[in-house]
């Protein structure tokens, strides 16, 4: 299905931002009739403590929740995960105060959040005269100078008459025709951060939470990371109406079977199954605060506000020893504990104590490694930032080698469909090659290692002319220093069906190779060998032998192998080999003396050679079956005319 599909099913998010006390949740509740204010101590203290969620009705084309966000410092970790998937705010200012602390901490953390559509709203309009109103306006324009909120519109408006409300609402969908929605989302992998647990009487656990993306329907089995458990959607609900399935952007309630309450947590993430991984590292590009209290030193402990989590870590520079207010750095965060993210996911940073917002950004990359200090990690850094979602599958391709499109999805949190993509357009263009069945490899480093092995076995041939080949074994073990030892043994096995390699058994060769001797040595193995037929049975040592016609000494055991391996010598035992005519002249010899079964003296007597040559020359013929012990004799095992044409 594709993007312009969904275009009839717009789900939005809008976010209430601003100071403790401006007038959020009334205005929640003008604009939705629903009291978000649902705690007890919220009630008592009149501040909102936790996310408060209530639907918009703007008109049929528009499905709208509406999140009233904690305006107290002290509940900012909730106003974060609030704002986190939203796709419009509403800053709250009220008409008796004006910007206050709040207000600004709440612009900075927008922003950093990557927000780009918002309304300015002044509340209490009818606490204060028109000219304080037109001071206020002021103030906020100089605030919001610079920021996403510089040309948002204003709306003027007391919640408690509902003057201005309808006014408010007809600009809200005015803004909202403006925002796509988010129908290339629903594709690929569900996505969901919990931002909300609770048990129902009855029903079991339900999580609640905005999705970020995908799709999910009744009855899927989810993954909850990073714990790993799997849990099936039993009934879930869009506004308090059940549904069968719901989208990107909308915000869900999930009731989830074969889980209790205490197994899940918000932070938490709901997701396809094999679709998201767990980091403890991320790399970043970070936007400061235009303000800071104090500088932010090498290996600072920070806490990371990503989704509905909240994890701290130690930041990580690669060109600086500290960090100063108003710049922008990639750098890097190690997690205390695993979280779940992806590329292009937005963050805030804050220094633990004392507390303050040292900035926020995205992430450029969600399973950072460890990198070396200086501007070569800096400037590979920026590649990634930079990069297109080609560059992106190129260079996890590059660091893993061997691929398939589930774990390109994985490594570089592309949607499924934006990997197929680009797979193909790399695989035209001759960038990336299809190794076997769905997985792929850089062409270059295909090739290269193509090359390493055929090189290698070259190589290997002149050095020992005489084996078989390398080892299968050994040449993975090489490569290893290049791609995992599995990638190594899939490519062996991919150049074997091109028929780039060969393969004898446990041995690989070059392309049409056979063993010989070497050229160097052939007059001197020519005349071992006519003195090795000259000894008959009654040989000298094979390296008393080869050494006197001499043969280096590392050559000696890649000739005796090689000269048995083509049927000319065989092994009377490790220390005598004789020659093939001599075996066949003695064999027949035997058998015209002797009758169907013979001793060993009978033997001895008929070869006229010592017991030593005797005695193993016998073993070889039981060896190759073609006699066979009873007792102290011994049995031809084949006809003696069959024996005869050997």
């Amino acid at each position: 299905m594709k993007c312009g599909d969904f275009m009839k099913d717009r789900f939005y998010t809008i976010g209430m931002a601003g100071h403790i006390d401006h007038g959020k949740t009334a205005l929640t509740k003008a604009l939705t009739n629903i009291e978000t204010d649902r705690l007890k101590e919220e009630k008592e203290r009149n501040i909102s403590i936790e996310l408060g969620y209530a639907p918009l009705k703007i008109n049929a084309e528009f499905e709208v929740s509406i999140i009233d966000v904690p305006g107290h410092e002290r509940f900012i970790r909730q106003m974060i995960a609030g704002v986190a998937g939203i796709d419009m705010v509403l800053l709250i200012v009220a008409a008796d105060e004006g910007i206050m602390p709040q207000t600004k901490e709440h612009i900075e953390v927008l922003s950093f959040l990557g927000i780009k559509r918002g309304l300015i709203v002044i509340t209490k309009i009818d606490r204060v005269e028109e000219e304080f109103i037109e001071l206020v306006q002021e103030d906020i324009k100089v605030h919001v100078e610079g920021s996403f909120l510089e040309q948002a519109p204003l709306a003027f408006v007391d919640s408690i008459s509902g003057k201005g409300i309808d006014e408010l609402k007809n600009k809200i969908q005015i803004e909202l025709v403006d925002i796509p929605g988010r129908g290339c989302y629903y594709q690929g992998a569900f996505r969901l951060p919990i931002d909300q647990v609770f048990t129902v009487h009855g029903q079991g656990t339900v999580v609640r939470g905005t999705a970020y993306e995908g799709t999910v329907r009744e009855g899927d089995v989810l993954e909850i990371l990073p714990q790993g458990e799997k849990v099936r959607v039993r009934q879930m609900q869009v506004h308090h109406q059940a549904k069968k399935e719901a989208h990107a952007g909308q915000r869900v309630a999930l009731n989830l079977g074969g889980l209790s309450k205490d197994m899940i947590s918000r932070g938490d993430v709901l997701v396809s199954p094999n679709h998201f991984s767990r980091t403890d590292t991320i790399d970043i590009s970070l936007q400061t605060v235009k303000t800071l209290k104090l500088s932010i030193k090498q290996r600072s402990l920070v806490k990371v506000h990503i989704g509905t989590a909240q994890v701290f870590g130690t930041i990580v520079f690669f060109d600086r020893n500290q960090l100063e207010e108003d710049e922008e750095i990639l750098c890097q965060v190690r997690l205390n504990e695993p979280i779940v993210t992806k590329r292009g996911d937005h963050f805030i940073l804050r220094r633990p104590t004392p507390p303050e917002i040292i900035g926020g950004g995205t992430v450029i990359d969600s399973f950072g490694k460890r990198y070396k200090f200086g501007e070569e990690t800096v400037r590979m850094l920026v590649r990634k930032k930079e990069g297109t979602s080609s560059d992106r599958i190129l260079d996890t391709l590059k660091e893993h080698k061997l691929m398939s499109i589930k774990q390109l999805v994985q490594e570089t949190t592309l949607i499924e469909e934006t990997v197929i993509e680009s797979i193909q357009v790399l695989l035209e263009q001759g960038d990336v090659i299809q190794v076997i069945e769905g997985y792929f490899m850089i062409s270059e480093i295909y090739n290269e290692i193509t090359n390493i092995v055929q090189l290698d076995l070259q190589e290997y041939h002149l050095k020992f002319p005489m084996r078989i080949g390398k080892n299968k074994a050994e040449i993975i073990q090489s490569l290893k220093a290049y791609v995992p030892q599995k990638t190594a043994e899939i490519m062996i096995d991919q150049l074997i069906k091109e028929k780039k390699l060969e393969r004898k058994e446990q041995f690989l060769t070059g392309v049409g190779f056979e063993p010989n001797y070497p050229e160097k040595w052939r007059n001197r193995i020519e005349n071992l060998l006519k003195k090795l037929k000259g000894q008959g049975l009654n040989v000298d040592p094979w390296e008393e032998l080869v050494s006197k016609e001499g043969i280096p000494k590392e050559m000696h055991d890649d000739l005796k192998f090689f000269l048995q391996s083509k049927g000319i010598t065989y092994y009377l035992d490790e220390k005598y080999t004789i020659h093939s005519k001599v075996f066949e002249y003695n064999l027949h010899k035997l058998i015209d003396k002797t009758k169907g079964e013979f001793t060993l003296k009978e033997a001895k007597d008929v070869l006229t050679v010592s017991r030593k040559y005797v005695v193993p020359f016998l073993e070889l013929l039981d060896h190759l079956a073609i006699t066979e012990r009873k007792g102290a004799n011994r049995l031809w095992s084949i006809n003696k005319r069959e024996l005869k044409i050997l």
